[in-house]
This record gives structure tokens, sequence and C-alpha cells, in this order.
């Protein structure tokens, strides 16, 4: 198994970050690194493009594996059949300072057979992504939580 795993800390309530997580429509305005089009729902498959800074993109359909509003969004992805190259992708939302703000932890683990070998090749351009996504949600979150006074506007993907 290879893993990825990023983290920062968000000025923001866990109930902001998720809000902005999960408005896929949104992503276009701030996300540097992926588009997604779907619904953040368990067993929906949407459609993720992934560009990452300085490597080639790449689109597939994962399946939502978890969601639990304000604390995880999980997927699994396959390269064309599982147990080639198998990638679990998390968003975890972890409170700070009693609610007031959040630490973010972006990750993914590869297994499957190529897992070795293909992620010496998009590892670091993937991560690189991470990295540029969870800075792009921390300003976008903080934004809008200063917008609202901290408050959250209703989601209604988180209901």
């Amino acid at each position: 198994m290879r893993e990825i795993r990023t983290a920062i800390d968000i000025d923001a309530t866990p109930e902001r970050v998720w809000e902005v997580l999960t408005d896929f429509e949104d992503y276009g305005a701030w996300n540097p690194f992926a588009r997604i089009t779907g619904q953040p729902n368990v067993g929906a498959r949407p459609h993720v493009r992934l560009t990452p800074p300085n490597g080639r993109g790449m689109s597939f359909r994962p399946r939502v594996t978890a969601v639990e509003p304000n604390r995880e969004f999980r997927w699994r992805g396959h390269l064309f059949v599982p147990g080639l190259f198998d990638g679990d992708h998390r968003f975890e939302l972890e409170p700070l300072d009693g609610g007031a703000g959040t630490h973010f932890v972006h990750s993914e683990a590869f297994t499957g057979v190529l897992a070795g070998l293909l992620f010496r090749f998009v590892g670091d351009d993937t991560e690189a992504g991470f990295v540029a996504m969870n800075e792009a949600l921390k300003r976008r979150a903080e934004e809008a939580s200063a917008e609202t006074g901290g408050d959250p506007a209703p989601n209604p993907s988180a209901e």
C-alpha cells in the first residue's frame, strides 16, 4: 500500500468547511485540483476530474463509500478493474478550538497489483494537487466564514 496524507488547519467551523467541500457546482470558482459533478451520497458515482499542478489530468467515476456530514467524505476508485490500481480517497474534518476551527485531512491510500509502480509516476503530482486544494479550501471556507460571521449557511447535502 502507498499513501498520500496531507492536512491543514482552517479558521472556520466544520459545518462551513463541509458546505464548501460538498458544493461541487462551485468547485470551478476556487478549486485548482478537482472538478466533480454528482452528489455526495453513499453509493453515488460522481464524475471526478483531477488535474495536478504539474501532471496530466485524469477523469474517473469512483463510488462514494462514506458520507458523515461535517466529519467525513470518502470514495473508492479503480483503474480499469478492481485490484489493479485502486484508490481510497478521504476527506476528514476534525473540530478545533471547541468547534470554531477545523483540522482538515485529505488523504488517499493506493492498493493493487500496480500500486507501487504507478505511485512512482503519480505520487508527487497528486500530493501537490492535494496541497493546492487544501490551501484553496482554507481560503474559501475562511472567506465564507468571515462574510457570515462564522455561522454556516444551510447545506442541502448535509441533511
